[in-house]
């Protein structure tokens, strides 16, 4: 699911997780303020870092391929996630 601007930053406001699913070269150059970095091919062997399946999360990425493959990933293990796509879509 993607939503635009206003919504996923409330989301992340009122507590969801902002998860960064772009390689940790691509993190360094620039990310969103208060982003966690989780590449998406890591992700299946790291979800323990993503904390509990209560806490909502918005995942992004570069152009929306990796996000939208960790959206599937998050959501078969039983979280709420909203996609927002490619970061600058933030």
């Amino acid at each position: 699911m993607k939503l635009e601007g206003s919504h996923h930053r409330q989301l992340v406001e009122q507590g969801a997780l902002l998860l960064d699913v772009r390689t940790p070269a691509e993190f360094c150059e620039g990310h969103l303020a208060n982003a966690q970095n989780i590449p998406v091919q890591e992700l299946p062997s790291r979800l323990h870092e993503v904390g509990p399946v209560s806490r909502p999360i918005v995942v992004y990425c570069r152009s929306g391929g990796r996000s939208a493959l960790a959206r599937q990933l998050l959501t078969q293990a039983g979280y709420a996630v909203r996609d927002i796509g490619p970061m600058q879509a933030w």
